[in-house]
C-alpha cells in the first residue's frame, strides 16, 4: 500500500488521562515527541499499525532511536510507557498500534481510493470505445434482446456518465468564479445553461470580466458616485458581456480643438 499523507489526531488529545500521566514524567516532552513520531511512521508505512520496514523487517529499538533522532534509553522508556498504558502492543518483537485502522478510518480511505480507481478505469474504457466507434447506438431495427446480448456497453449510460462528469466540472467552475465576485446575491438565479456558456468562455476570460467591472465601479466611486455592484445573478447572466475583451471599447480620449488664428480672431 502507498503511504498515508495525513493522520487523525483529536483536538483534546492533551486531556487524555494517558497523556496527562506522561506529562508528569521526567522526560515527558521527549516521550510525547516519540509518540507522535510513531504515529507518523505508522501512517508512512501504512501497514495497519504494524511497524515494519518494507513490510519485512520489524523496527528495533536501535532503529527507532536512529530514525527518531533520540537517545536509545529515551526510546526504551517511551516504548515501555506506551506498552504499559496500552498505547502499543509488542507482538513477537514487533511494535503494533491497537485499532490503528479503526481510529484512522483507513479502511474507508482505501475503499474510496479503490472505488475511484476502478471508476476512472471504466470511464476511460467507455470513452475509448465511443471514440473508436466500437460502441454503437441501438437502432430501431435491433431488438432489445439482441442489443443486450451483443453490446457490452450501454451507450446511453455512457452519455449519462459523461454528462454527469461535465455537470460536475461546470458546477466546480461556477463556484470558483462566483467566489471572486463581490455581490453574492442571486446564486440560484443563474441557470445551468448560462453556467455552461460561462464555462465555455473559461476561467481566465470570466475573471477578467469581473476585474474590469470592479475597476469600473471603483473608478466611479472615486468620483463621488455611489455605484452599487450588480447582483451576482445579474452580472453572470448578462452584465459580464459588457466587459469581454472583444467588446471593450477603447476609452474615448478628450478631443483637443486646435483653433487657427485668422485675421478675424486677431481683430
Amino acid at each position: 500500500m502507498s503511504d498515508v499523507k495525513w493522520i487523525k489526531i483529536i483536538v483534546d488529545i492533551f486531556d487524555d488521562e494517558k497523556i496527562i500521566l506522561i506529562e508528569s514524567m521526567p522526560e515527558a516532552d521527549s516521550i510525547l515527541v516519540i509518540w507522535f513520531k510513531i504515529l507518523c511512521l505508522s501512517g508512512k508505512t501504512n501497514n495497519g499499525g504494524v511497524l515494519m520496514l518494507n513490510n519485512k523487517i520489524p523496527y528495533t529499538e536501535e532503529m527507532l532511536a536512529t530514525i527518531f533522532r533520540r537517545p536509545i534509553n529515551t526510546v526504551r522508556l517511551a516504548l515501555k510507557t506506551f506498552e504499559e498504558f496500552g498505547m502499543i502492543e509488542i507482538i513477537n518483537d514487533v511494535v503494533t498500534i491497537p485499532n490503528w485502522s479503526k481510529h484512522q478510518n483507513l479502511d474507508q480511505l482505501e475503499e474510496r481510493k479503490e472505488y475511484m480507481k476502478n471508476y476512472m478505469q471504466q470511464y476511460r474504457e467507455k470513452q475509448k470505445m465511443l471514440a473508436t466507434g466500437d460502441c454503437k447506438v441501438n437502432s430501431k431495427a435491433n431488438s432489445k434482446a439482441n442489443s443486450k446480448a451483443n453490446s457490452k456497453v450501454n451507450v446511453n449510460s455512457l452519455e449519462v456518465d459523461i454528462e454527469k462528469e461535465k455537470d460536475i466540472n461546470i458546477e466546480d467552475f461556477f463556484k470558483n468564479i462566483w467566489s471572486f465576485y463581490p455581490n453574492k446575491k442571486g446564486v440560484n438565479k443563474v441557470s445551468k445553461k448560462q453556467k455552461a456558456i460561462l464555462y465555455k468562455l473559461g476561467t481566465e476570460k470570466v475573471t477578467k470580466c469581473i476585474e474590469s467591472y470592479k475597476s469600473y465601479v471603483e473608478a466611479q466611486r472615486k468620483t463621488g458616485f455611489d455605484l452599487k455592484y450588480q447582483n451576482g445573478s445579474t452580472f453572470f447572466n448578462s452584465g459580464y458581456a459588457d466587459y469581454l475583451e472583444s467588446d471593450i471599447k477603447a476609452t474615448p480620449q478628450p478631443v483637443k480643438l486646435n483653433f487657427v488664428e485668422t485675421d478675424y480672431l486677431n481683430q
